[in-house]
């Protein structure tokens, strides 16, 4: 899936759509941990989890600083993430992992596109840049236990 988001042309809707984002990676962290049944890849999911989770409060920071509304919840795209772990389940922890690595793609890219985005403040881009590295850092490491 190719995502626009982090290629906004106001700020504040860079923010807003980030944290819908965000609320929606949430949404599938929450299924997959609920889904695998290796404990050790559960702790990593629920570790990747807090990184979003603080992603939000970063965000939801950025958005009351410049005095517009934070999402508080996802969007209809929430669906097509935790569909795809639930029919992931059915096959096993590998294909689960698999599926959710799929749905770190469009967060990768939404904050590369944000990070570069010139419509964002330097601290928001550097803010950017470490969620990218975040979130390369969960790909990396779902790919990598899905084919282990």
């Amino acid at each position: 899936m190719v995502t626009t988001v982090g290629t906004e042309n106001t700020f504040e809707k860079l923010v807003q759509n980030l944290l819908i984002l965000e609320h929606d990676a949430i949404a599938a962290y929450e299924s997959t941990i609920e889904k695998l049944d290796d404990p050790a890849s559960k702790a990593k999911i629920v570790e990747f989890k807090a990184d979003h989770e603080s992603h939000v409060a970063e965000l939801t920071r950025m958005a009351g600083a410049i005095g517009t509304a934070a999402p508080q919840e996802g969007d209809a795209k929430q669906y097509l993430t935790t569909g795809k772990i639930a029919l992931a389940s059915i096959i096993g922890d590998k294909t689960i992992l698999k599926a959710m690595s799929t749905n770190e793609i469009e967060t990768k890219m939404a904050y590369d596109h944000a990070a570069k985005n010139d419509v964002a403040t330097p601290e928001a881009r550097t803010f950017f840049q470490k969620a990218y590295a975040d979130e390369s850092r969960h790909k990396e490491w779902m790919d990598a236990a899905a084919a282990a």
